[in-house]
């Protein structure tokens, strides 16, 4: 079956959303906080990690509960900076969010969301608007082992409210690969935490006009989406993974599938 199609679909997944505040933007590139923002917790394995359940009885385990904990409140205590909230501290705000990925820990992701976020991410069509559904998605992302850093952006600083916008590249850890991405954060500061209250991310463009060769990561992430339709349940989502003419031969039945 030909992908062609599978891969416009996933690289053009979000439009990109404007401010409705007239603030004047200013250049910012990138501008980095000291490595170890948060302490090392190492690896903690997500309850829904790799679609995992735990068994009929089983009880959570006290030691990751508490040390995913420790990591959110560590996170929120250096989120915890004044109203008037500086271009520097808006940059530490991606880092913050950079040392959740590298916990491996999806929980801990999902917590630097507001109450209500909007998460439009690179590698899904669905959008996530509250916590279960941004830790689903990070489930998958973070079996990549993924590092971000901001290669150029332009931030804006309003009452309450401030927005990260530009270019980041990530190095996936599970295969060396790089990929860059355009990235919008819009931060706001919930319960006295400045939060990710929107954030946008799609691959670049011109790297898709120009027929860039899919990486052998992203056609196992093509997998992905299509084993998350089967966990929906829902035959119509399934379907949509397909190309319009494909050509399906199933394990359980003799007769060729070649449309909708």
């Amino acid at each position: 079956m030909k992908f062609s199609a599978a891969i416009v679909g996933f690289s053009f997944l979000c439009v990109a959303s404007g401010f409705a505040p007239n603030s004047h933007p200013k250049q910012y590139t990138a501008l980095h906080a000291p490595e170890n923002t948060i302490t090392r917790i190492g690896t903690i394995a997500s309850s829904t990690e790799l679609g995992a359940r735990p068994k009929k009885g089983a009880k959570k385990s006290g030691n990751s509960v508490n040390l995913v904990t420790k990591a959110r409140n560590e996170m929120n205590e250096k989120a915890k900076l004044g109203d008037s909230i500086s271009e520097k501290e808006v940059r530490a705000l991606f880092e913050l969010w950079n040392s959740a990925l590298a916990t491996g820990d999806s929980r801990i992701v999902a917590a630097r969301y507001a109450k209500k976020p909007v998460l439009l991410p690179t590698v899904s069509d669905q959008p996530r608007t509250d916590y279960e559904s941004v830790k689903d998605y990070f489930d998958s992302f973070l079996l990549k082992k993924p590092q971000g850093k901001i290669v150029d952006g332009i931030i804006h600083i309003g009452n309450g409210w401030a927005s990260d916008m530009g270019i980041y590249e990530f190095t996936m850890g599970a295969t060396g690969d790089k990929v860059k991405a355009r990235y919008t954060y819009n931060y706001i500061k919930e319960d006295g935490v400045w939060k990710i209250q929107h954030h946008h991310s799609s691959v670049m463009p011109e790297e898709i006009a120009m027929g860039k060769a899919i990486t052998e990561d992203e056609v196992r992430g093509l997998f992905s989406l299509w084993n998350n339709a089967l966990a929906t349940l829902d035959p119509k989502k399934v379907a949509s993974r397909y190309a319009k003419k494909g050509v399906l031969l199933p394990t359980v039945s003799d007769v060729p599938r070649t449309d909708f």
